[in-house]
């Protein structure tokens, strides 16, 4: 099943919330507050510095970038050369928000820790928070155990968010006024195969309605069908931390890699890539 991926670019500090948007990938790196943006052939440029770390990136109807600020826990938004912040979610998150998915209304569904990740803290549950334009940010899932990727189908009813520190891919029903319902398990990653335990991270959909999930502590990324089975896996040498489908044609998966996600290390070594891999079906849905 694995495969040998390409090093598109390599020599920054931690990349997460890889986005393919108007024929480039747009991709967070944490550790020197920068959003970058690469081109196929690996020409890269940054769109826009952040006071604090960025994570999860979308994009607004209005064409607005959307960007989750981790540390102050705040969603800004970056249009016409400016940063603004559109919501402040410190009183709902609890601890530094990560990543999220924009649907085509502009609502923003927001993850965060829920606890000291490098602090050692033992594991808690929190919330899925949601930003509709123009409106104070609300809880619209609770109970989620480190809710990370997010994706929506392309038929706007489904959301499915990672949650990684319960190994499982969670579904939930999109209302109209985009809350949730209808929690369910979309695919436990502990029942893939034994001894295997992977941990999503960073996830994307395809159009045949299977997830591309980044597992970092298995260094690898695997394709999974509703339900849980494995269909395909491409292994790196480091942690794979987020992935997307695009290029040309969709079927380029772009994975985030690192040997490590804490901030001392990753500024002194610098180990964090994005590799390409073609794979067979294209991209589908948010993001």
């Amino acid at each position: 099943m694995s495969k040998n991926t390409e090093v598109l670019i390599e020599g920054l500090t931690f990349t997460e919330g890889p986005r393919w948007h108007d024929g480039r990938l747009y991709f967070s790196d944490f550790f020197t507050h920068r959003v970058l943006a690469v081109d196929t052939k690996g020409n890269m440029e940054t769109i826009v510095e952040t006071p604090q770390q960025p994570s999860g990136l979308g994009w607004s109807p209005d064409g607005s970038m959307l960007i989750v600020s981790m540390n102050d826990q705040k969603l800004l938004s970056f249009s016409n050369g400016e940063l603004s912040e559109v919501a402040d979610l410190s009183q709902l998150a609890t601890h530094f928000c990560n990543d999220m998915v924009v649907d085509k209304k502009g609502n923003a569904y927001v993850g965060n820790f829920g606890f000291d990740l490098h602090a050692g803290e033992s594991i808690k549950p929190t919330n899925l928070i949601l930003v509709r334009p123009g409106e104070e940010p609300c809880v619209v899932a609770e109970n989620v155990f480190f809710p990370n990727g997010t994706v929506i189908t392309p038929d706007d009813k489904t959301l499915i968010v990672g949650e990684t520190f319960a190994s499982c891919l969670t579904a939930f029903d999109i209302n109209e006024d985009g809350t949730l319902a209808n929690r369910r398990v979309w695919a436990d990653l502990r029942s893939i195969e034994e001894g295997y335990t992977p941990v999503p991270d960073g996830i994307c959909l395809d159009a045949e309605g299977a997830i591309w999930v980044a597992s970092p502590s298995t260094n690898d990324v695997i394709r999974v069908q509703e339900g849980g089975a494995l269909l395909d896996k491409v292994e790196v040498d480091r942690g794979a931390f987020a992935c997307m489908l695009g290029g040309e044609n969709g079927n380029t998966l772009f994975i985030s890699t690192a040997n490590d996600s804490t901030e001392e290390t990753c500024l002194k070594e610098r180990s964090a890539r994005i590799e390409v891999i073609d794979v067979d079906v294209p991209r589908a849905g948010l993001p």
